[in-house]
């Protein structure tokens, strides 16, 4: 399944299970080994364990494809923002202006609501709310 790209979370279950086995499909990318008889708590927290597992590489993988939909310009950008820096526009050799516009693309295109949320209520590091 691997091979063919098939991204879904695999649980072994075998009544013939020995240690190099379990580390194959470990390595191959199984979520859990149990051997048989299983109690049905053990099948229902590994099942639950590849789930969570599962939707949290998805979520991964979707903020990762957000990334890609970048430009350069707003990859540096972005650089500069996680690093806290405020001269964005001299660093850049470019205006406050696109710079601000830069700014709302990768909040768009990132989908980034809390920073956007903050940004229209003036709260940033450097000017924290007061508690």
């Amino acid at each position: 399944m691997a091979k063919t790209g098939t991204d879904v979370p695999i649980i072994f279950i075998t009544g013939h299970g020995d240690i190099p086995m379990t580390v194959q499909a470990m390595k191959a990318g199984a979520v859990e080994f149990l051997t048989k008889p299983c109690r049905d708590q053990e099948l229902l927290d590994a099942v639950r364990l590849a789930i969570e597992g599962h939707r949290a590489r998805r979520k991964e993988e979707k903020h990762i494809g957000q990334f890609g939909s970048l430009t350069a310009r707003e990859r540096q950008v972005v650089g500069f923002i996680t690093a806290g820096l405020l001269q964005i526009a001299a660093e850049l050799g470019i205006s406050e202006v696109t710079v601000k516009m830069h700014r709302g693309n990768i909040m768009r295109k990132m989908r980034a609501y809390l920073v956007r949320m903050a940004d229209l209520l003036g709260i940033s590091r450097s000017r924290p709310i007061a508690p």
